[in-house]
């Protein structure tokens, strides 16, 4: 009887445990993003007194709540510069902070690198990050999964001879780190696979299978395109 108890409540146990991770996990995550992002945006609310916005008259933490009221000042403030960029004032007073920044020692490396890749993982970027490849890493008996961030790479096709392409193979859990591999076109195997469903592939451990819908075969009356004989 005991044992037949303790199995079933270890049954229970684990089914409960399948049901409420994901949503414990889901709470976590947000909880510290909400976190991170709030020791930038309090900074936002320097113009009022800290014994009105913080705990403890002034000497402890920011109050949540005045929190949320600096994350919706920043996004207005976003929002505002958004829309300032899309007039000719605002257009030149970007270009003169942007240009200016640029001629500041030793902080115009580190914008212009940031600039460089935020422009790269841009929606006017049509590539990056938008196609889903396998490519034979870290050796050529397996596959990883990765993205497509680069298909100009003059310089590189010229010194290997060969077409190759840039990918970023991530990490799991965690696909924020990874690798960049180059890899010659005629290995990339590219994917249907949306990019969101692989990134769920990734974080998941492989646990959650993506759908996959086999190219449908020909309707009834339809014939195959003709392949092109070679020439003499």
């Amino acid at each position: 009887m005991k044992h037949s108890w303790f199995k079933s409540w270890q049954a229970n146990f684990w089914a409960g445990l399948v049901i409420i991770f994901p949503a414990v996990i889901s709470i976590a995550v947000v909880v510290w993003l909400f976190g991170t992002v709030a020791n930038i945006t309090d900074t936002l609310l320097f113009f009022l007194p800290r014994k009105l916005t913080h705990k403890g008259q002034g000497d402890g933490p920011m109050y949540w709540y005045w929190s949320l009221v600096a994350l919706a000042l920043a996004v207005f403030l976003v929002a505002l510069v958004g829309r300032a960029a899309r007039n000719y004032f605002g257009k030149k007073i970007i270009e003169w902070v942007d240009a200016t920044l640029l001629r500041v020692p030793l902080l115009s490396k580190l914008y212009g690198a940031i600039k460089q890749v935020n422009e790269a993982l841009s929606l006017s970027n049509k590539t990056a990050f938008r196609t889903v490849v396998l490519v034979p890493f870290p050796h050529p008996e397996c596959y990883s999964i990765g993205f497509i961030t680069n298909e100009q790479l003059d310089e590189f096709r010229a010194r290997t001879e060969r077409r190759v392409v840039c990918v970023f193979v991530p990490t799991t859990p965690n696909p924020t780190s990874g690798f960049l591999v180059l890899v010659p076109e005629e290995n990339v195997i590219r994917l249907s696979l949306p990019v969101a469903d692989a990134v769920k592939y990734i974080i998941s451990l492989g646990s959650i299978t993506p759908e996959y819908a086999p190219a449908s075969p020909l309707t009834q009356g339809q014939t195959p395109a003709p392949v092109p004989t070679p020439g003499p």
